[in-house]
């Protein structure tokens, strides 16, 4: 978690994988698994497949959660590693974000949001 969370003001690069020149939301997670030797894709749509789905979130690096594009589409298009403690509400994650207002590594709420909307899962790779 330490070490997500130092990323905050990271820049937002499509394709990036790296503090200094930037990140996209799967480079984001790819890099913080990476540090400690755990491969992901850099690819939201393969990072929907890796791990194992679990119902809810719970706090660490080891789980992040996936979302839609947009509402009502089957494609993910968004990922981020959650940082709630397991059944704290919100539930909050960080993520390379590429909104226009904002963007950048920060950290986000699920509910009340727009990523509320689109949410499609969350998977854990380690236990």
């Amino acid at each position: 978690m330490a070490l997500a969370l130092r990323q905050l003001g990271a820049p937002y690069r499509y394709a990036g994988t790296s503090p200094t020149a930037g990140f996209d939301c799967s480079g984001f997670v790819q890099y913080v698994y990476g540090r400690f030797g755990v491969a992901v894709p850099h690819s939201t749509a393969l990072l929907i497949g890796a791990g194992r789905r679990c119902r809810a979130p719970r706090r660490g690096p080891a789980t992040w959660w996936c979302c839609r594009h947009a509402p009502g589409s089957t494609t993910a298009g968004h990922a981020g590693i959650v940082v709630s403690a397991a059944g704290a509400l919100p539930v909050r994650f960080v993520h390379a974000s590429s909104a226009q207002r904002e963007s950048g590594v920060k950290v986000s709420a699920i509910e009340g949001t727009g990523y509320e909307t689109r949410f499609l899962q969350v998977r854990r790779v380690l236990d």
